[in-house]
């Protein structure tokens, strides 16, 4: 061997010490699966679809689990699920505040969808009821929304009667003209919207978004009176300053949500999640394929991802930075 080359042998077992003593930029991140969570309805699969196709183009691996809404919070307070990226913060019980509060679940941040849940019209009803969607015009002119068994007031169809009686209570609390009637199922529900629709007939209906219907037809929504915690023992919000119990209904945050452990051992992909964000538009037209016209779930994600790279690559690339 030359001297020269025994230098730059020499040159290099140096560098390659130095390297091994000293301390990594970057940590090496786990192969083990990130799991997520998979709840029982279209748009958080949609929603965690999107999450984990995407992490896997950053490079990780991803397992889907199915998991009930309220059991899923103590699975990911353990690390045996890992990821939630469509938290309602509603009808949660006390497990999940308890698991952020003591740290064993992380709030990365909200998802971008703009959940509402309230009463919803068709547009043309606004010709027969001026003042929409004002509350206070609603209560005037109510008989708009009447039907020959409801007259001389308004028909309200609300959620089936297992799914609670919300709609009712306001009703009955506030004293309002309106004949809360159950409907049968959510299907039931869509079904006689969309009827009524086409012939422009009166409408009104107890409804939630996101949904696929917002995509399929214009829609609007009474403006009802805010919420307020102490709404049942203070008279004054709500319709009646003189009664109690007539407020509108408490909206949901929609939040994601990751197991404590999750940023340590994943630190790209908790920078994928942060980034990743879903808005009603995008949901209601993916929902309208999939529940309205049958297509697959997988399907319909992989198209959105095909079409919409603009969009997602940057929340990509942040698992790099």
């Amino acid at each position: 061997m030359t001297s020269k080359s025994i230098k730059s042998w020499a040159m290099g077992a140096a560098m390659l010490a130095a390297a091994a003593l000293a301390p990594q930029a970057l940590a090496a991140e786990s192969d083990d699966p990130i799991k997520i969570a998979i709840n029982e309805w279209t748009g958080q699969h949609i929603s965690a679809h999107i999450a984990g196709e995407l992490l896997k183009k950053a490079g990780y691996n991803v397992e889907y689990v199915t998991a009930g809404a309220v059991p899923q919070f103590a699975a990911i307070a353990q690390g045996n699920l890992h990821l939630q990226p469509e938290t309602w913060d509603n009808n949660v019980g006390d497990i999940y505040p308890k698991a952020v509060e003591a740290g064993d679940i992380i709030q990365v941040g909200p998802l971008g969808l703009k959940p509402r849940e309230g009463w919803i019209y068709p547009p043309y009803m606004e010709e027969k009821c001026p003042g929409l969607p004002a509350a206070d015009a609603l209560v005037k002119c109510a008989q708009a929304f009447g039907t020959a068994e409801t007259f001389p007031n308004g028909r309200l169809i609300t959620y089936p009667a297992d799914w609670g009686t919300r709609s009712k209570d306001l009703v009955t609390n506030a004293g309002l003209p309106l004949a809360a009637v159950a409907g049968g199922s959510e299907g039931a529900m869509i079904a006689e919207l969309k009827s009524a629709y086409a012939a422009k007939q009166p409408m009104l209906m107890m409804f939630w978004a996101p949904h696929w219907i917002f995509a399929d037809l214009d829609l609007k929504w009474i403006d009802l009176p805010e919420a307020a915690a102490d709404c049942d023992t203070n008279p004054a919000p709500g319709f009646d300053p003189a009664k109690t119990g007539d407020c509108g209904f408490a909206q949901a945050n929609i939040g994601k949500i990751v197991w404590k452990g999750f940023k340590d051992k994943w630190p790209g992909a908790y920078k994928v999640v942060e980034a990743v964000s879903i808005d009603n538009e995008t949901q209601n037209l993916m929902m309208l394929e999939i529940d309205n016209k049958g297509r697959k779930l997988e399907e319909v994600v992989a198209e959105w991802i095909a079409n919409n790279e603009a969009t997602w690559k940057p929340w990509v690339d942040a698992a790099k930075m």
